[in-house]
């Protein structure tokens, strides 16, 4: 017997049979939870202490800014101008042989030290020795007839007293004596020419200084209108260096020079590591060299110790003056910017203040300061990229100044490390 009332599933849902029921829906649980969680990490991101962001985009400190300052002080401090120079010798001399004739002797090594007049080498002088020897004979000969016609010439002369002979005869005898004159004189300058000659053959130095590789073996033919020379002669000692200063600064080198001032020139190796030698300036060129708008100058130094050496590259520091009673402040302290040229002033409360300064010159690492600051005032040398007008700082060396708050570390991912609490004490 059939029952008319309808199946219900186990929740009291009617079944209808020969009809599918339909899956059942189920609620999003892991959504909600990863929801749920992003809401969470969110919140905690936005309520935690952020850090303030100045509108350059760096992160400003919350308290003092660490820096560095020195004091300002009045002293000297010296004007010196640098340069490039080249070591030249003070004479260089190429021995050439003055004769031709054939080189058989060699008296010197290369690289030897040599005063005026050593001998250096010889030429074959024989054939210079036959030379003068003519010479001389020549002049004997004539010098003889030269003696007899100044003896027939006093015969004239006495016969003429004695109406024995004309005057035609003195005057034609007389004449024949001034010729054998002149025959003569010709004679003693060819005689002073062979003698010459042979005295070439024994070359000498014509200068001190020190010799350089021989160019010339024994046994070459020499002549006198060789370029290449036997070889050459540098003097150095002394010696000097040639260098070259724009001409906006000759002006006040040439007012020190004509006051009889004696400026001092120190030269350094080509890396300005060691210094090398001391000297004066000497020379100061007479023109402008349009191609590069320098003047050449020229300083000379004893080099004793022989330190300095032909064509070698030097730094050089020229000595103008010294400034006395002059504001001197470390360069590193000097800003440029909008303002011009300025520094940052501390102020009795360590806050920082904007001064304009004028510039004189500088030496290595201080500057001359003209105008805008006093003996005793205190500017920042390290750290002022971080200041602006009226930022606090603190000095880390100094007594009691507490260090910068260090920034919250930050993991790979860029987020701020959370902190982890302290330990209350018991």
């Amino acid at each position: 017997m059939n029952d008319p009332r309808p199946l219900r599933d186990l929740q009291g849902e009617p079944i209808t049979l020969g009809e599918e029921k339909p899956p059942r829906r189920r609620f999003p649980w892991s959504a909600l939870i990863c929801a749920a969680l992003i809401a969470l990490v969110a919140a905690g991101w936005w309520i935690r202490p952020q850090e303030a962001t100045p509108p350059g985009g760096r992160r400003a400190f919350t308290g003092p800014v660490p820096v560095a300052t020195a004091t300002a002080i009045s002293g000297s401090l010296p004007v010196t101008l640098t340069a490039l120079g080249t070591v030249t010798p003070l004479t260089t001399v190429t021995v050439r042989t003055q004769i031709s004739g054939r080189l058989t002797k060699i008296f010197f090594k290369e690289g030897q030290d040599v005063k005026a007049g050593d001998p250096l080498a010889e030429v074959d002088p024989r054939p210079y020795e036959a030379a003068l020897k003519q010479a001389q004979g020549q002049l004997a000969r004539d010098q003889a007839q030269l003696r007899n016609a100044e003896l027939d010439l006093t015969r004239f002369k006495t016969l003429v007293l004695k109406n024995a002979a004309s005057q035609q005869s003195v005057d034609t005898q007389d004449a024949l004596v001034q010729q054998y004159q002149g025959t003569v004189e010709m004679d003693q300058a060819q005689v002073r020419t062979a003698e010459l000659n042979l005295e070439y053959c024994h070359i000498v130095a014509p200068v001190s200084g020190r010799l350089g590789i021989r160019l010339v073996d024994v046994g070459n033919y020499v002549q006198g209108g060789d370029s290449t020379g036997l070889v050459v002669i540098a003097q150095l000692r002394p010696i000097t260096v040639v260098f070259s200063l724009p001409e906006d600064v000759v002006p006040a080198v040439m007012r020190r020079m004509s006051g009889g001032a004696e400026l001092p020139v120190t030269v350094y190796d080509r890396n300005r590591r060691a210094k090398i030698a001391t000297g004066k300036l000497t020379t100061v060129d007479n023109q402008v060299d349009v191609t590069t708008g320098t003047v050449k100058l020229k300083a000379e130094f004893d080099n004793e110790d022989g330190s300095l050496f032909p064509n070698q590259f030097v730094n050089v520091d020229l000595l103008v003056n010294t400034l006395d009673s002059i504001v001197v402040i470390p360069t590193a302290a000097v800003q440029r910017g909008a303002p011009g040229t300025y520094v940052y002033l501390v102020g009795p409360d360590n806050t920082v203040t904007v001064r304009k300064v004028t510039l004189g010159p500088s030496a290595g690492d201080k500057v001359a300061v003209n105008a805008g600051l006093a003996a005793g005032d205190k500017v920042v040398v390290d750290g002022a990229d971080k200041l602006r007008e009226g930022s606090k700082i603190s000095e880390p060396d100094a007594p009691g100044a507490q260090p910068p708050a260090a920034r919250p570390a930050r993991d790979g991912a860029g987020a701020a490390a959370p902190r982890r609490p302290q330990a209350s004490a018991p």
